[in-house]
């Protein structure tokens, strides 16, 4: 039997119990920022590279836009002095069996964007909102 790459049109997204259905989820990526030091007595003439704190990227989740449904704005109105109401997330890539095969969780996030769809009279296409959002950490479990 021929093994296959995993496909990407099949995933889930749980953010504090809700089940959200989206279209599109982008930016789980992070990296380990780079620490360069040089002792001036080195006979080296190079800088020595330690793995410094780790960075993420934000996430951009897109969605079809439904009558009555304002739950991003109603998550992003809860902004205020220094407090945000933060929430843990759960993507799922799944399988045909619709279990989990990939599984992001991500730690504390909060929404820093609410984009509204954009308008325009000659285009036949669903209208889609996005919500940017800033975390806290990222851990993938494979399999």
């Amino acid at each position: 039997m021929a093994e296959y790459p995993l496909a990407k049109f099949h995933f889930s997204v749980d953010w504090g119990g809700t089940k959200i259905g989206f279209t599109e989820v982008s930016g789980l990526d992070f990296e380990t920022e780079v620490i360069e030091y040089r002792d001036g007595s080195n006979p080296e003439y190079s800088k020595t590279k330690m793995p410094g704190m780790q960075k993420f990227s934000n996430l951009t989740m897109k969605r079809g836009t439904f009558n009555s449904d304002n739950e991003f704005y109603e998550w992003w109105n809860t902004v205020q002095l220094n407090t945000i109401e933060r929430r843990d997330i759960t993507i799922n890539l799944l399988n045909e069996e619709h279990e989990p095969v990939v599984t992001w969780k991500i730690k504390n996030a909060w929404p820093t964007k609410v984009q509204s769809t954009d308008l325009k009279s000659d285009e036949n296409a669903a209208a889609i909102q996005s919500i940017e959002i800033a975390h806290e950490g990222l851990v993938v479990e494979n399999g």
